[in-house]
């Protein structure tokens, strides 16, 4: 090395630069930096995550389960629209005494009094009269509050409401934009991780089946042939009877036991076609053990196979996400996922209300169109017949 640095007057420390400028990763590196649309990829991927971090922590979107606007509050991303005022939520006393001109009081009722919800729709069906008789307007409540000591200060409660909020708000007054945020977490670790479940599945049988062959593979392939001979959503469905649970442990369970099969076959296949090249065979005659030829020889040179299937199966679980919740199979009631605010939303667009649709299939369309592009990307940086070809 020194000579030949010496005969083209190069310096030794710059040949070794070169040498290791022009490893494996660095090489895949260059490669994918001039993919533009990887790199953009990458970005937005990276931002999503970041999110996902900082409502893991509770920084952001802590809130996302309060009531902080009036039930449908439209969206107005530019404050446009007034703010609410605030809402007055008044006993039924109060309300019957301002009805008829009096103040409020909570003297016991009566035992002639006799609560009717019929009685004013009666009276003007009647022609008896429009307004109900004093003796017969009560509030079912103030004997209980009376008897329980409280004062005054449960007659009125005031309530800050918004009238919009920059994304909208659902059914029950809460920020869709928060819940978008929240649900993301949900819905990217349940797809990520279901995903990195089934594809470490699906790689070890592969690799186990396709390197040693013979019984082991006739047992993984038997094995392989019951699972993809049942309906998938019919397993989905058997797993999480099974499991008898709803949460985003569950959801994750159902998902990475079950979807596999697809990375199995694949690996397989790589893997009995590499068990016969010639870097194998050299490296069984210097005697390298089979688990070091297993995950440290053959998987790198199949390293872009698992990826595609990695982006594959986290794109597919972020919808199989969405048929869980719908079925009743999803996250808990108390947890939100892009799944379960779909399905809210569906019901909401027959009336008009698009903004929550909107929202959540709008960030799992942009996440999974990213995520697909960054991995197209990175199958091409590490791709072996690509790097021989340059």
């Amino acid at each position: 090395m020194a000579a030949m640095a010496k005969a083209f007057h190069f310096p030794m420390s710059a040949t070794v630069a070169v040498n290791r400028g022009n490893g494996f990763w660095s090489l895949a590196w260059q490669r994918f930096r001039d993919d533009r649309v990887g790199v953009v990829s990458l970005v937005i991927v990276a931002a999503f995550f970041v999110v996902v971090f900082l409502s893991a922590l509770g920084v952001i979107a802590s809130g996302w389960n309060e009531e902080v606007a009036i039930p449908d509050a439209p969206p107005d991303l530019w404050g446009l629209l007034k703010p609410a005022p605030p809402m007055a939520m008044e006993s039924a006393a109060q309300r019957a005494a301002q009805r008829m001109g009096k103040e409020p009081s909570l003297e016991p009722l009566l035992p002639s009094a006799v609560m009717d919800p019929l009685a004013e729709t009666l009276a003007r069906l009647r022609g008896e009269s429009d307004v109900l008789p004093e003796s017969r307007v009560v509030d079912p409540l103030a004997e209980t509050l009376r008897t329980l000591g409280a004062g005054d200060e449960l007659l009125t409660t005031t309530i800050e409401k918004r009238m919009s909020l920059p994304f909208g708000g659902d059914r029950w007054g809460r920020d869709v934009l928060t819940k978008t945020i929240k649900g993301s977490q949900t819905s990217i670790i349940v797809g990520l991780t279901a995903a990195l479940l089934a594809t470490f599945l699906g790689t070890l049988l592969g690799a186990l089946a396709g390197y040693y062959g013979h019984r082991t593979d006739d047992a993984l392939n038997w094995f392989y042939s019951v699972f993809n001979a049942i309906p998938y959503l019919l397993l989905i469905l058997a797993v999480a009877a099974v499991l008898q649970q709803r949460g985003v442990v569950t959801v994750i369970l159902i998902l990475g036991l079950t979807g596999w099969t697809g990375v199995f076959r694949l690996v397989r296949a790589e893997y009995i076609k590499h068990r016969g090249r010639e870097y194998v065979r050299a490296a069984h005659a210097f005697g390298v053990p089979n688990r070091r030829i297993l995950f440290f020889h053959i998987l790198p040179n199949v390293s872009h196979v698992v990826l595609v299937n990695v982006s594959i199966l986290a794109v597919g679980f972020i919808k199989a996400e969405v048929i869980l919740s719908f079925l009743g199979f999803g996250v808990a009631v108390d947890e939100v996922s892009w799944g379960s605010m779909l399905n809210d939303a569906h019901r909401e667009l027959i009336l008009g209300r698009w903004w929550e649709l909107l929202a959540a299939g709008g960030a799992m369309a942009l996440l999974v169109t990213a995520f697909s592009l960054l991995t197209d990307a990175m199958r091409d940086a590490l791709d072996p017949k690509i790097r021989v070809a340059s």
